[in-house]
């Protein structure tokens, strides 16, 4: 029987998140919305195209959580958009009733289930889905620092004419302002781009990192991105679903590691079949050090807020 991933939320993320592990050929996919009509129609439009791509893979969109019972892996996309005259705050607890229904919602039906949050605040809506379904931290996952890497290993390449995919690199902490990419841990193709790079260069392109997802609503004037994210997305459902043992980074929950317990940020993660199922230790300069725990900090503050 082929693994079962279900998509909630059939907007730009969740859709494309649906159509790429269709296309990716590596799980049966659900793609769930409350909306009536609009997960059945994307997912019979995605059906259509797999005699294209050549995969023997279902996807069924539905408006009921029934329809997701047995999954191997729930992807939550669904949440609000922040909008003129809402706060942080304001869209901080909607968002977390909308995390807490569908976990309440999805978690009984599939107890074995991996959850991978890329609602954002995402850090703190991978902690509110932990919370919500009682499941071990190790499988409860937020997307971000794949994407938020994958812009840093973008700009670099963009900037040296290199090809992407021989830039390797690494970004810690919230997915957020206060990320935290790191240029020790960031080569092309082995060699450290402190050897390519000016300092002055690289802390452009680290910045250009920080707002990637602010230049993309900018220049959309309406919207978000979702290309990126739901491909960082299937990187780790593939990750798990095939036991790759990659090493990628998402929000995973610290028990120590770092010198921070009790939250989740993005780390270094061994991702698996029992999903996170390590974190990794770099060695970070003082600087980089007082960058995460200020990052670490600000994912705080936001729980802090929904706890009041």
């Amino acid at each position: 029987m082929k693994p079962k991933v279900t998509v909630i939320g059939a907007g730009n993320v969740g859709a494309t998140t649906a159509l790429m592990l269709s296309q990716a050929g590596i799980a049966d996919v659900v793609l769930y919305d409350i909306a009536e009509g609009v997960p059945q129609g994307k997912a019979l439009d995605i059906t259509e195209a797999t005699p294209l791509s050549g995969r023997s893979v279902s996807c069924r969109g539905t408006n009921s959580y029934d329809l997701t019972a047995g999954s191997d892996i729930i992807v939550i996309t669904a949440g609000f958009p922040r909008k003129p005259g809402m706060s942080r705050d304001d869209l901080l607890h909607a968002n977390t009733r909308v995390i807490r229904e569908v976990v309440t919602c999805t978690a009984g039906l599939s107890p074995e289930c991996i959850y991978i949050v890329v609602t954002n605040p995402m850090d703190v809506m991978t902690h509110i889905a932990w919370e919500a379904c009682g499941f071990d931290y190790r499988r409860v996952l937020g997307m971000g620092g794949i994407l938020d890497s994958a812009r840093f290993r973008t700009f670099i390449s963009m900037e040296l004419g290199v090809s992407p995919a021989d830039v390797n690199g690494m970004v810690l902490g919230g997915h957020g302002d206060l990320m935290v990419p790191l240029p020790n841990f960031t080569t092309v193709n082995g060699i450290p781009i402190a050897k390519l790079l000016s300092a002055s260069r690289t802390s452009a392109l680290i910045e250009r990192t920080r707002n990637g997802g602010a230049e993309i609503v900018s220049l959309l004037k309406t919207g978000s991105a979702y290309y990126a994210p739901a491909a960082s997305t299937v990187q780790m459902a593939r990750a798990i679903l095939l036991d790759e043992k990659r090493i990628l980074p998402c929000a995973a929950y610290l028990t120590g590691e770092y010198g921070i317990q009790g939250v989740f940020v993005g780390v270094p993660v061994l991702l698996g079949r029992g999903g996170a199922e390590k974190i990794l230790e770099l060695p970070l300069t003082q600087d980089e050090t007082t960058a995460f725990a200020a990052s670490v900090e600000a994912v705080r503050a936001m729980l802090d807020t929904i706890q009041r």
